[in-house]
């Protein structure tokens, strides 16, 4: 198989990180025999700096004419202290979601029975929970007319949603649910809001295609709780931007890491694959952040690209770093590896697939040869 994959690397520790992920990716092309090509670009706090935008449109064509990209972070101190500023990083991610019509937002779920001690709930709650949302990524208060009276007293973002938006991101979380556990639960707030309302009519609606999926209905803040009390009970969530955005965040502090969750936005166009956590640039640079959200987001891309045994491959080497305590300073922050011999120790786990016969001495002298 031959693709070509942009590489959006982005401020922080996003070029670390991602570094790792394209290695990887490399690593499953050789052993599989694919060709994938890959192609930098520009976005963020690094192409404001460069160029004056957030997002290029030489950024925007490197996407468009690529199969998948492969994003890291976007972010900067100078810009987050400063809400004056009129151009953003934040802006350069809304404004390719935007180009490329990347609608939905998948967020993945799961915990590590080796890291159950870091999660902030007790053991056995959260043992065995594997959940997967599904947010609208384009449309909703974030992207809705803004306003801001002459005086600066008054404020007002207005949601919008179209039946056709709802539709064609609940499709693809229903069709997931049948690939899983078979329950969908839409959250949304249609005790208040108008466009809950249609956004639960039209779920409704679409549910009788899929007769084999269970729908239930959650209020936001009732399924806020739920997730604390008990996220067993979820299988696929889908829900608005705002709620969504709310609501992955809440529930990755389940795994006890934020750097250990991936990601994926699918539309119209080219799909994005991103580790959900954000530049951290108090880390960068010093190869210490994790890799292991970005590894998995291209497994998500790899699964996206149709290599199932090649996603299953990645996600086994990161499972085999967990349960052998082969983590980053988040983790573990006495006895930690560097970002850089993590994504070494994933690369070797695929070339061999070994399952013991590590050599302690080399990997604690942050190497990763095994014998």
């Amino acid at each position: 198989m031959i693709k070509k994959i942009a590489v959006l690397k982005g401020d922080g520790i996003g070029p670390e990180v991602t570094e790792q992920s394209v290695k990887i990716l490399k690593a499953i092309a050789e052993q599989f025999n694919h060709q994938f090509f890959f192609t930098n670009a520009l976005i963020g706090a690094d192409a404001i700096d460069k160029t004056g935008s957030p997002l290029p449109s030489d950024t925007i064509d490197i996407c468009l004419d690529s199969d998948a990209i492969l994003f890291g972070a976007i972010g900067h101190p100078k810009y987050d202290n400063d809400p004056s500023a009129k151009v953003r990083p934040e802006q350069g991610l809304l404004g390719l979601r935007k180009a490329l019509q990347l609608y939905a937002n998948i967020r993945p779920i799961t915990t590590y029975p080796a890291l159950n001690f870091l999660s902030p709930l007790k053991s056995k709650n959260i043992e065995h929970v594997d959940f997967v949302i599904f947010r609208e990524l384009t449309g909703g208060i974030y992207f809705g007319k803004k306003e801001l009276s002459e005086d600066g007293q008054i404020a007002s973002d207005d949601c919008l949603y179209t039946k056709s938006e709802i539709e064609r991101v609940a499709h693809p979380a229903f069709k997931a649910a049948q690939q899983r556990r078979k329950k969908l639960t839409l959250v949304d707030k249609a005790n208040v809001l108008e466009t809950s309302r249609l956004w639960r009519k039209v779920v409704q609606e679409i549910s009788t295609q899929y007769k084999d999926v269970t729908v239930d209905y959650l209020f936001v803040d009732n399924a806020a709780m739920q997730i604390i009390l008990n996220p067993k009970q979820f299988d696929v969530i889908l829900t608005e931007n705002m709620f969504g955005d709310i609501i992955s965040d809440e529930a990755s502090v389940i795994s006890g890491s934020l750097g250990l969750l991936p990601s994926a936005s699918v539309g119209t166009s080219t799909a994005l694959f991103e580790p959900i956590h954000g530049s951290y640039p108090q880390a960068a640079g010093k190869d210490i952040a994790n890799p292991l959200g970005s590894i998995l987001s291209a497994a998500m891309l790899l699964d996206h690209l149709e290599l199932k045994e090649e996603a299953a491959l990645v996600r086994a080497a990161v499972t085999w770093t967990i349960n052998n305590k082969f983590v980053t300073k988040d983790i573990n922050p006495i006895n930690f590896y560097f970002t850089s011999t993590v994504g070494e120790l994933v690369i070797d786990f695929i070339k061999t697939n070994f399952e013991d016969k590590i050599n302690i001495e080399n990997i604690e002298l942050r190497k990763s040869t095994i014998i």
